[in-house]
């Protein structure tokens, strides 16, 4: 049995979106690999030291230690656990989670090379990732993408008429919700019975501002705040479009979930989704902020019965291949192989 130790940010249970390290540990878990997690702290400097913490006190323990790497501020809880899994002369494997880590790998190579030249592997959920520290010069990567069990996404075939959109992110602004408020405004003028229904926890105030950009409108926009994925899974069923309007992005499990729903997909082409998407063929993706290309888009897939049914054939078969009986392949390669 392989002993780790998995770094991130367990927050759900504060009101924060369901991130990798409460949807990946428990399946490895349930692959034979006995899991300790840090850290569910809410406040970000207990975090950190429950981090490093769990990092000194399992260092002989652990086989690897297992960390979710962000791009923005979460970034330093990765860099200092690394350096200490250095130090103590633990294993440790990046999970590189960050859209905009590309930026990072610009704006501070020592600081990068400090933290991915050393690691085991660096692990990329995306070709988009992969492809840029690649070039980058590291030799120490493996491809792993994002994972789902493919059997609690039931695939339903939509007839669309009046569009009822669906968009399933946190409230934050490199997320733009407020894109989404902007499109609905350009579908209502046509489609009078059109709905938006908009699901996911506050991050950062955006929440707030965009359902008063909902206001300012005058647009019924149903906001449900942070459901379960069970929840939000059984509510996809009462809508047959996705969008999703992000200005970064890495390879989203909320879209790689909506193309296992059946639902057609609309999404703005930044960071690694056109490494996730093919246009026309498993969604149609419009430039970043482009509220008039994604509302045209939206027209397309309704006018057209073909379209939708195509899009949404292709982004089945898409996810399919990240079912986690077939990524498990990937990571027990990895995790087994000392």
């Amino acid at each position: 049995m392989k002993n780790l130790l998995y770094i991130g940010n367990k927050l759900s249970g504060h009101g924060f979106s369901v991130t990798s390290i409460e949807t990946l540990g428990p399946l490895l878990e349930s692959e034979g690999y006995d899991l300790v997690y840090a850290s569910s702290k809410k406040n970000k400097m207990a975090r950190l030291l429950d981090m490093l913490s769990a990092t000194v006190r399992l260092r002989n323990m652990a086989n690897f230690v297992l960390i979710d790497t962000y791009s923005t501020s979460n970034f330093w809880y990765a860099f200092l656990v690394s350096q200490l899994a250095r130090i103590l002369g633990v294993k440790y494997i990046t999970m590189l989670r960050g859209g905009d880590l590309p930026k990072r790998l610009a704006n501070h190579p020592r600081l990068c090379a400090l933290i991915f030249n050393p690691a085991y592997k660096n692990v990329a959920p995306s070709g988009y990732l992969l492809d840029h520290f690649q070039k980058q010069g590291f030799r120490n990567m493996a491809y792993i993408p994002n994972t789902i069990e493919i059997d609690n996404y039931p695939f339903k075939k939509r007839v669309i008429e009046q569009p009822k959109l669906l968009w399933v992110r946190a409230f934050a602004a490199i997320y733009n919700p407020f894109m989404a408020v902007e499109v609905f405004k350009v579908i209502k003028e046509q489609f009078s019975e059109a709905t938006l229904c908009m699901v996911g926890p506050d991050k950062d105030g955006s929440l707030e501002k965009t359902k008063k950009l909902a206001s300012a409108y005058g647009l019924d926009i149903k906001f449900t705040g942070k459901l379960s994925k069970a929840d939000w899974i059984r509510l996809s069923e009462d809508y047959d479009l996705f969008l999703n309007t992000t200005h970064f992005d890495n390879t989203p499990i909320s879209v790689i979930e909506a193309m296992a729903l059946g639902l057609p997909v609309v999404s703005t082409n930044v960071g690694g989704i056109p490494f996730l998407l093919e246009n026309n063929k498993t969604a149609l993706l419009i430039e970043d902020g482009n509220t008039e290309a994604m509302a045209e888009a939206i027209k397309a897939i309704v006018k057209d019965k073909n379209t939708a049914d195509s899009l949404a054939q292709n982004a089945r078969l898409k996810a399919e291949s990240f079912d986690w009986q077939q990524v498990k392949l990937f990571w027990n390669e990895i995790l087994r192989e000392q």
